[in-house]
């Protein structure tokens, strides 16, 4: 499976994160919702009243949300095409399902980027074998799929990535290993972040206008208002969309390869 089949698409799904998840009123969403409750922007068709305008609206955090394409796989296959509005009694088992799937297909969009990183060709055959198997998992009849262990599986497949990361960002030099660090609202304009690992970093706020992070880890990095004004994303791994969706940048910031630049960086 490549990443362009690991993409959201609205129009195949039954609006699970919609109805599914929870949100309350923040700076992110504009009012409450409760889990299994249709937000009140959602017409009849499961699609968005007010996709265009969901920023302006008071619902950043919508645009930020990214299920890696599990929405459309429950909604086709796991429930074969039938609803939560004509089988109200599967409901429940769609909405659990939902984030257990969004895991394993994250964990697909790591494993495909892996897959295709010449400097990780040493672990070919693992990768291969960690996304077969994650795929594997994605077929599971609901039932199974609440069932897994899905964060054992994440685990191992957190450790192969781990390896797959070391093999990218070798030869960038000894760099301090910022894993987990608290960095919100950091001053880190202009930094040297080459080759730097930033797994699961709290970057919220900080700014890295003009920084180098050209093959820096940061796969689970929260990258909430950061500000990536003329930053060099070159050949940074693990990097997603809802990551440079929740950022700040311009038309001078470089991105990952795969990605598109937010509309609302210009």
């Amino acid at each position: 499976m490549n990443r362009s089949d690991l993409r959201a698409d609205c129009s195949n799904c039954f609006a699970l994160c919609c109805v599914g998840l929870a949100f309350t009123a923040s700076r992110d969403f504009a009012v409450d919702k409760d889990p299994g409750t249709p937000c009140p922007n959602l017409a009849a068709d499961d699609r968005c009243s007010i996709h265009t305008g969901l920023r302006g609206r008071g619902f950043p955090g919508c645009t930020v949300y990214d299920c890696f394409g599990a929405g459309q796989k429950l909604s086709r296959d796991t429930f074969g095409g039938v609803s939560w509005r004509a089988a109200p009694e599967q409901a429940g088992q769609m909405f659990a399902a939902l984030p257990v799937m969004r895991q394993l297909h994250e964990m697909l969009w790591y494993l495909a980027e892996a897959e295709e990183l010449a400097s990780a060709s040493a672990l070919k055959a693992e990768i291969g074998w960690s996304a077969e198997e994650t795929e594997r998992l994605t077929g599971l009849p609901a039932e199974e799929l609440l069932a897994l262990d899905v964060a054992a599986h994440r685990a191992d497949v957190s450790a192969l990535l781990s390896e797959v990361s070391t093999l990218v960002r070798a030869g960038t030099g000894r760099k301090k290993d910022r894993r987990g660090a608290d960095l919100i609202g950091a001053r880190l304009r202009g930094a040297d972040l080459s080759g730097a690992d930033l797994r699961g970093a709290y970057l919220i706020g900080a700014d890295l206008t003009a920084a180098d992070l050209r093959k820096a880890d940061l796969i689970g990095a929260d990258l909430r208002d950061a500000n990536l004004t003329g930053a060099d994303l070159t050949g940074a791994v693990f990097v997603t969309q809802a990551q440079m969706n929740a950022a700040t940048g311009d038309q001078s910031t470089k991105i990952p390869a795969g990605l598109a630049r937010p509309d609302h960086w210009t």
